[in-house]
């Protein structure tokens, strides 16, 4: 059996499979969101392994003929040990805003076609290399004490085999990685004041980073050796979870996050809108337009305005909306990446009238939330790319509401897949690969992956949808500079 694990913002997911995709167990662990300033978000490191550890005693308790673990792990986070291995400070996640200025100066004084030069890709508020000038710029006395710099899951691996180990699909959204050559940049690091030393081993992600140790052995009170495998990136490991690995497949992940995912046999650059070009976890490729908040905002409209969590109802009033409403939702709650890359833009309602409801409201937030998955979309498609199916996962996708709504806007033909793991799955089949219990990553997915429903455009919608489209892209643009002045 194979034990998948999916380091989140929210918690940590681990699942326990068998070699044809059978899940057996699920074990869930959830943990704080730090948020010490407003934009800051933060998370403690040991948390995320006491949480593991604590998941791994409940999923091998019964089940100890474990032949491989591997990760799916939320990209961009910082994480800096000392040369004791004690973790200096808080991690600085993704969704962490407080970098605009190291992006203006990598962007603007390094330069954008540099940064594409070095690494295929432009500086954004949520990757690596800027936490990393922050810390140099605003807390110099803990960059000096740096030994090692890794990203989430990567401390999990350190911790759970004592290997320094991290693979390409990871550390592709670090901006110090060269991705198109697979290799650490030595301009950027030269930049950010760091040496290579400081900086885990690149495996890939199929690649056998080292065993369980005897004391995590004991732990857990298993005998034999326990592979760990690389795993990756969780968006890059969703997608395995989905089957995205054919050049030109595509996969929308409606979890906190929304991203856009598309599969590349090559290296792509996007010199345009800057979309994150990648390395896949199959040893390829994959173009990224990945917006902040497209579940979130609905967790965020409901939960914390109406404090309802019931969805259901939440859908189904809202399919008893007129589409043809012109009320709209921009749903840039903490700023957003894709492809406005704005720090400061914030969440608009625009067009409520007095013969407007909650369910209107509750409508327009889906939309928004779709038609800012479109804007990333519409970019990848016009790089010649011919996207004919999409896959959805993430919470959201649980929803068929949703899903006809994302085939009607899109116009593409739209899947959800039976087993609905996510990137534990995918950590899972990457565990598999990497042991030879598949020969493959095609091969796996293959075997294992099976489509559960299909959603075709409705025609009579797809033009309605098309003229809301044009006039939501109308907004950002005529209202953006008002935003620095708040």
């Amino acid at each position: 059996m194979y034990i998948g694990i999916d380091l989140g913002t929210s918690g940590v997911k681990l699942i326990l499979v068998t070699k044809d995709g059978t899940v057996i167990n699920t074990v869930t662990r959830s943990y704080d969101l730090l948020i010490p300033k407003p934009s800051w978000t933060e998370q403690d490191p040991n948390e995320w392994y006491n949480k593991t550890l604590d998941g791994l005693k409940e999923l091998t308790k019964n089940n100890k003929e474990i032949k491989g673990i591997s990760f799916s792990g939320q990209m961009h986070g910082l994480v800096v040990l000392d040369k004791n291995d004690k973790v200096l400070r808080n991690a600085l996640l993704w969704n962490d805003q407080r970098t605009v200025e190291e992006v203006e100066y990598l962007n603007n004084e390094v330069g954008i076609e540099s940064l594409l030069d070095y690494t295929g890709n432009i500086a954004l508020t949520g990757l690596t290399a800027p936490k990393i000038l922050w810390i140099k710029n605003n807390e110099p006395e803990i960059f000096e004490k740096i030994s090692k710099i890794m990203l989430p899951k990567d401390y999990l691996i350190y911790k759970l085999t004592g290997e320094f180990k991290t693979d390409v699909s990871d550390t592709s959204g670090t901006l110090y990685f060269d991705v198109k050559n697979r290799c650490y940049s030595n301009e950027m690091l030269n930049i950010l004041g760091i040496t290579e030393r400081q900086l885990p081993k690149v495996c890939e992600s199929t690649d056998i980073v080292g065993t369980l140790t005897e004391e995590v052995k004991t732990i857990l009170n298993i005998k034999k050796n326990v592979n760990v495998i690389a795993g990756g990136g969780d968006q890059a490991i969703g997608a395995i979870g989905v089957g995205i690995i054919n050049d030109g497949s595509c996969s929308i992940s409606l979890g906190t996050s929304g991203v856009v995912f598309v599969a590349s046999d090559k290296f792509k650059v996007d010199k345009q809108s800057y979309l994150q070009s990648y390395a896949h976890a199959n040893g390829k490729y994959h173009l990224m337009g990945v917006m902040l908040n497209a579940a979130g905002s609905l967790k965020w409209w409901s939960e914390s305005i109406f404090e309802s969590k019931n969805y259901d109802l939440f859908f189904n009033d809202l399919i008893k909306t007129p589409i043809e409403d012109s009320l709209y939702f921009l749903p840039y709650l903490t700023g957003e990446r894709s492809p406005i890359n704005d720090p400061d833009a914030l969440g608009v309602f625009f067009g409520l009238a007095l013969q407007h409801r909650k369910e209107n409201m509750d409508r327009a937030v889906i939309e928004g939330v779709t038609f800012a998955l479109k804007d990333s979309f519409e970019l990848i498609k016009n790089l010649g790319v011919n996207i004919k199916t999409l896959r959805l996962t993430g919470g959201g996708a649980k929803s068929p509401v949703w899903a006809q709504m994302i085939s009607d806007i899109m116009n593409v033909k739209t899947e959800t897949i039976e087993i609905e793991e996510g990137p534990a799955l995918g950590a899972a089949i990457i565990a598999m690969v990497g042991n030879k219990d598949y020969s493959s990553i095609k091969e796996a997915c293959e075997t294992i992956i099976k489509t559960s429903h299909i959603y075709n455009p409705n025609k009579d919608v797809v033009s309605l949808y098309e003229h809301k489209y044009n006039e939501f892209k109308k907004i950002y643009p005529t209202i953006k500079n008002l935003y620095k002045e708040l």
